[in-house]
Order: C-alpha cells, then structure tokens, then sequence
C-alpha cells in the first residue's frame, strides 16, 4: 500500500498546479467526515459580515500583484 501510495505521489507531483490543487482539495476534503454546526453557522455569518463591509465600501479590496507584493516586502526584507 504505501508503494502505492508513493507511486500516485510522484505521478501526481507532474500534473499542472491545477490539477495538483484540485486533487488536493478533494484529499482535504474527504478528510472531514463531521461537520461542526457552530462552526459553519459562524463561518456564514463572519461571510455575510464581510460582503456587507464590500458592498457598503467600509474595506477596499487589493489587487493580487499588490497584496503578493506587499507580503514579498514584509517577509523577504
């Protein structure tokens, strides 16, 4: 089993980054077997409190490029 294993490991490490995040996504999924209640009772609300923010203008929302290079700056010096 874990030649197996090690096998679908290196034949997935050649497959395009999408295909690799999707694979990993289904992985990480299949993982949680239990769903906590509270715990997407609250995921929805902080969603819906954020969109309101957004949709009201109170936040601003960044660019990809920008907030990369932001962290770039804070974490390489």
């Amino acid at each position: 089993m874990a030649e197996d294993a090690a096998e679908l490991l290196t034949q997935a490490l050649k497959l395009p980054p999408a295909a690799r995040a999707a694979i990993a996504d289904s992985l990480i999924d299949s993982l949680e077997t239990e769903v906590d209640e509270d715990a997407e009772a609250a995921w929805r609300s902080e969603i819906a409190l954020r969109v309101r923010d957004l949709d009201s203008g109170d936040v601003q929302t960044l660019a990809w490029d920008e907030v990369r290079r932001q962290l770039r700056s804070r974490f390489n010096g």
